[in-house]
């Protein structure tokens, strides 16, 4: 019987090690940055490769503008003191958009992961057709790119952030927005191509906005050590994605996470999505504000009526939220029992409501999840940080690639 070999790539050639070890001290520094301060001698050890070989990549990147030095930094050991290191705070950088049911959120992050520049128009989508949304969507973005030239960033790219069921640049279902087959991708690209003539037209990619949401609580919340973790994002309607061991778990066809749409009563109300009694319809945020008697009418203005409501002890609005946090503990459990993530964290409207939405959904996980590992007051149910939001992580996924190969991104060298 003959073996079944896996074909090979082509053989490593010196420019493409060079290009590898440039995006690894790039990374180096930038992380050393996020916890103290990089030197060239801090950065070898980190990269293994040798002080000599990792000075002539700094050089290199600091001649293509991803690197800055700052000072000398001291060890207190013997010896000469080294040259900090630093990513630029100038030059390539990443332009996330985010595109939900009542607002635009449009940001740039630069290569250290900073938010520099950030536009929110809150807009009602649902009323305008899906042309009409992505061109809104690109005069924000237009808006925020002049800005960011402002500052001297050079956006290398685009993501957009987009709700419901997206795959290949295009948003297959958004039931809340009822979008069906639209090319958002294309759209959004030509629409802001036309705002910017003579620009460099910028790439754009597009992901499923919860899945975006997720990656910004894995690289800037406060998860510490925590790799394994289920996401729910609260808005119109309810986003859902999962981290394992770091990664992004898109499924076969990159429709994972639809959490939102998992049935709770089969009799319950109609959904958008065509079904009955989905968790959108008791723990999305036109069912909340309608379970409290809140008007909807102002959005995000109604979400801040519910909580000052529930704050002063509205009886109607605590039983709305409490009644939201059960059903979403159901499903929840179920979630936990089949995929076992270290924590679940609640980001959007879930985050300001998590005084009266945590208790009840913690005594439905801990009653309903097989392991036994789920106890009330663990910790496990967390609320999102401010950093982890999909405009963000959309940005940083630009930077991300930038990070990954530098020389693709550089600007000529430096005379």
């Amino acid at each position: 019987m003959k073996s079944i070999l896996t074909p090979l790539g082509p053989k490593a050639d010196k420019d493409t090690v060079r290009r590898h070890n440039l995006s690894l001290v790039l990374r180096a520094v930038r992380d050393e940055g996020e916890s103290g301060e990089a030197t060239r001698a801090g950065v070898a050890a980190r990269v293994g490769l040798t002080r000599a070989a990792v000075s002539s990549l700094v050089e290199q990147l600091m001649d293509t503008g991803f690197l800055t030095e700052s000072g000398k930094t001291f060890s207190g050991q013997a010896g000469r003191p080294g040259t900090a290191l630093k990513v630029a705070r100038t030059g390539p950088a990443g332009l996330g958009v985010e595109i939900n049911i009542d607002y635009v959120s449009v940001c740039v992050v630069d290569l250290a992961g900073t938010g520099r520049v950030r536009q929110t128009e809150h807009l009602d989508n649902r009323g305008a057709s899906a042309e009409d949304v992505l061109a809104r969507a690109a005069r924000i973005a237009a808006r925020t790119l002049d800005s960011a030239r402002e500052q001297e960033l050079r956006p290398v790219g685009a993501a957009l952030a987009l709700p419901g069921l997206v795959s290949g640049g295009s948003v297959r279902q958004a039931p809340n927005l009822g979008w069906n087959q639209v090319p958002a991708q294309e759209l959004f690209a030509d629409a802001l191509a036309a705002l910017r003539p003579g620009d460099v037209v910028l790439p754009v990619a597009s992901e499923n906005e919860a899945n975006l949401a997720a990656l910004a609580e894995l690289w800037f919340g406060g998860l510490g050590g925590i790799r394994s973790f289920l996401y729910l994002t609260g808005e119109i309607g309810v986003g859902g994605a999962l981290v394992l061991g770091g990664e992004l778990l898109r499924g076969a066809h990159g429709f994972a996470g639809e959490i939102g749409h998992v049935v709770v009563d089969p009799a319950g109300p109609e959904c958008r999505c065509g079904s009955r009694g989905c968790l959108e319809q008791y723990a999305g945020q036109a069912a909340l504000l309608r379970a409290a008697g809140v008007d909807g009418a102002g959005g995000g203005a109604g979400v801040l009526e519910l909580e000052r409501r529930a704050r002063v002890g509205d009886a109607r609005a605590v039983a709305a939220v409490g009644e939201a946090g059960r059903m979403l503990g159901r499903v929840l459990a179920c979630a936990v029992n089949l995929v076992d993530p270290d924590a679940v964290v609640l980001g959007g409207i879930y985050r300001g409501l998590m005084p009266w939405l945590s208790p009840p959904a913690d005594e439905e996980l801990a009653g309903r999840v097989v392991s036994g590992l789920w106890s009330r007051g663990s910790g496990r149910l967390r609320a999102s940080s401010v950093a982890g939001d999909a405009a963000r992580g959309a940005a940083a996924l630009v930077v991300r690639d930038v990070l990954d190969d530098p020389v693709a991104y550089a600007e000529p060298a430096r005379s």
